[in-house]
């Protein structure tokens, strides 16, 4: 069974969007642990992180190199943190998340309940920054 990702990559559920090339995308969590909170997903749908091929694996750090610099850059943080945690989703991705505090990475607390508009306007920030590099 396709992972809720697959979904994503396929275009049968929508998401906000933040960037694509041949093998990722990025896109925003729609329940975040911070504004902005990033997921960095291969397109191939493989379930454990370190399942994926070394080039794979490498492309996929690449590409949430770039948008974790993006994201630095559209949302005031200290610092963008990055975590890999894997048992939410049968699908490789990781995290990106500016932080405040190191509680911000925190992933028992609660998750933010954010309006379609403001994920909506998240995206569009860090795509400008994007544009910009």
């Amino acid at each position: 069974m396709a992972s809720i990702f697959s979904k994503i990559v396929a275009g049968e559920i929508p998401c906000h969007k933040i960037a694509e090339n041949d093998f990722c995308i990025a896109f925003l969590d729609i329940q975040p642990l911070a504004t902005g909170h990033v997921l960095v997903v291969p397109k191939q749908e493989t379930d454990y992180i370190f399942d994926l091929e070394p080039n794979q694996y490498a492309e996929l750090m690449l590409f949430a190199s770039d948008i974790a610099k993006a994201l630095g850059k559209a949302i005031p943080c200290k610092r963008v943190g990055m975590a890999v945690i894997g048992l939410e989703v049968p699908h490789a991705h990781v995290h990106l998340i500016p932080l405040q505090t190191i509680g911000d990475i925190n992933f028992s607390k609660s998750k933010m309940k954010v309006s379609d508009n403001d994920l909506a306007e998240t995206a569009l920030l860090i795509r400008k920054q994007i544009m910009i590099s």
